[in-house]
């Protein structure tokens, strides 16, 4: 279906289900954005070798020593 003839039938409409398909259409790309979005999904493991973590890194920070 092409835009000129989804235009011609959306003018032969009353002017109240001319809002009604407007917010249809606002529905149908909100859904779409939706559907994008979660269309997106990291892949298991994607991240390997980019993070690296200290060998102290549970060792107690010498900043808290008056606390402990």
């Amino acid at each position: 279906m092409t835009t000129l003839t989804l235009y011609a039938k959306l003018e032969t409409l009353p002017p109240d289900l001319k809002s009604e398909a407007s917010d249809f259409i606002d529905f149908l790309i909100e859904k779409t954005k939706k559907k994008n979005q979660k269309g997106i999904t990291p892949k298991f493991g994607s991240l390997k070798g980019k993070i690296k973590m200290s060998s102290d890194f549970d060792e107690p920070l010498e900043d808290f020593n008056d606390y402990m």
